[in-house]
């Protein structure tokens, strides 16, 4: 099983994204001032919040399914 950072990264090299580039989106979309060190650590120590997972999710085009 991946950790929620390899998922992540993972999905964001598939799109084409980088975390940088990310980051510069997510601050604007949201009018945050945000880091890549902060979401490195966020995404390493398993703390980030399924709000923000959402976020990344649109940003790169991606929609979270949840199947049964």
């Amino acid at each position: 099983m991946l950790t929620i950072k390899q998922e992540i990264k993972s999905y964001l090299a598939r799109t084409g994204w980088t975390m940088t580039d990310l980051i510069k989106a997510l601050n604007e979309k949201y009018n945050r001032n945000d880091s890549v060190q902060n979401l490195s650590n966020k995404l390493t120590r398993g703390t980030i919040k399924y709000k923000e997972v959402k976020e990344i999710a649109d940003i790169i085009g991606a929609e979270i399914i949840w199947e049964f």
